[in-house]
């Protein structure tokens, strides 16, 4: 890395956009990544679909505890 980087140039902002949604990466163990596999061929839907549905199950299963 340099000392000193010259930013006079720059243009503050230049890439925010507000309001825009960000997809964070979810990473999976591989038995998990099977599994989700699994129910999603069988289902006939794809893998975010799946993941989605098992996390609402438990987000009501979670909110029923409290």
């Amino acid at each position: 890395m340099r000392k000193e980087y010259d930013f006079s140039k720059g243009e503050r902002g230049k890439f925010y956009r507000p309001g825009m949604k960000l997809n964070i990466p979810i990473y999976l163990d591989d038995e998990v990544s099977v599994f989700i596999e699994k129910i999603a061929s069988k289902k006939g839907i794809d893998r975010s679909s799946v993941v989605n549905e098992l996390l609402k199950g438990d987000k009501k299963i979670a909110e029923a505890m409290e």
